[in-house]
């Protein structure tokens, strides 16, 4: 499992792609996944040729290989979809396999779906462009409609099982009300990626530390993807507290926690 190990840039919010690259790979990951968000706008829709060359050429003199990019939209407005058929061509311009996208907006997703029909007519375009480009779109566990694996496992049935869910350990804790361990060995069929992070705090408290720093037990998770035999991409992401980060050697320091943390807990010490 260590080898599907990656970085969610979105832990770098408020600083440039470059120092989450450098900070990431002196940690020692390889993979990362790119956030494409106004909040963490490491990669965007409309950025130049030169702008997106820039980052590959980033990427490869660092020797790192973009798994995923991270673009949540709100799927029930016309510009939420738009921003997200963008984002097809954006990974395959990374050469990477995945999209990831919630329901409804990035942060405050406090919106109700009564008619999940219009939800299920607004991904159809999306999928279709997807599967003709060969991306798995992989919806995250967030948000106050699909907080929990069991919802998005539904929504996956009733769209033929064309996405897969992303499934963030801690969301489900403070969206969900719910601890993943039952959640997602219920849920494993559909699962594609996984957003690994850590909570502290109670459910509804924004914190998020460093990986083996908060109260999950990363140990039955793992167990449970092994079990499974889950072969999908492992994106670390930290969101610290609502402060943020004091600097940037304090994300740093959280990222090389949780990469020792991951090399120890898998059985990959020298």
């Amino acid at each position: 499992m260590f080898n599907q190990i990656a970085i969610n840039s979105n832990t770098y919010s408020g600083f440039s792609l470059e120092e989450a690259v450098q900070g990431a790979s002196k940690a020692g990951f390889s993979k990362i996944e790119l956030a494409a968000v106004e909040h963490t706008p490491h990669v965007l829709n409309g950025m130049s040729e030169k702008e997106l060359r820039d980052i590959k050429t980033l990427l490869e003199s660092y020797r790192m290989t973009c798994i995923g990019i991270g673009a949540h939209s709100n799927l029930m407005t016309d510009e939420g979809i738009d921003n997200l058929l963008k984002a097809v061509d954006l990974a395959v311009y990374f050469d990477c396999s995945y999209i990831i996208t919630s329901t409804g907006e990035a942060h405050g997703d406090g919106d109700v779906i009564e008619d999940e029909t219009i939800l299920v007519r607004n991904l159809t375009p999306v999928l279709d462009k997807c599967e003709s480009k060969n991306i798995t779109l992989a919806v995250e566990t967030h948000g106050n409609n699909y907080a929990t694996g069991s919802a998005l496992g539904k929504l996956s049935e009733k769209l033929n099982r064309r996405i897969k869910i992303n499934y963030d350990t801690a969301n489900v804790i403070f969206y969900g009300d719910v601890m993943p361990y039952d959640d997602l060995e219920v849920s494993m069929e559909h699962v594609g990626f996984i957003h690994l992070k850590d909570k502290l705090g109670h459910n509804q408290e924004w914190n998020f530390p460093a990986i083996g720093e908060g109260h999950l037990d990363f140990r039955r998770i793992f167990h449970i993807l092994e079990e499974n035999k889950f072969p999908g991409p492992i994106s670390v992401e930290i969101e610290f507290t609502p402060d943020g980060p004091k600097n940037l050697a304090e994300v740093d320091k959280a990222v090389k926690s949780s990469f020792d943390y991951l090399k120890k807990l898998l059985g990959q010490e020298s």
